[in-house]
């Protein structure tokens, strides 16, 4: 909320959590009279994601609880990387 406010974008939720580092990093170094450059990445905009926004602020999302044994199977599915 703060970020939109400021800076008048509504971030993706995916970038949210780089946005809230970004003002961390920056709250610490006005803490520390520092000045610091900290880049982030904006990657995109939360326009589509407006009704989970929403749900969110009004307390109505839901939280879904996954069945431990149909995700083992999903990830039973998935191909072997190397590490």
């Amino acid at each position: 909320m703060q970020f939109a406010r400021t800076e008048g974008i509504v971030p993706a939720p995916e970038s949210t959590h780089a946005v809230r580092c970004a003002i961390d990093e920056a709250l610490r170094c006005k803490e520390e009279g520092k000045s610091e450059t900290i880049l982030f990445n904006l990657s995109g905009h939360g326009h589509f994601d407006m009704q989970a926004y929403i749900n969110y602020f009004e307390g109505k999302l839901v939280d879904q609880d996954y069945d431990e044994a149909d995700l083992a199977t999903a990830l039973a599915g998935l191909p072997a990387v190397a590490a």
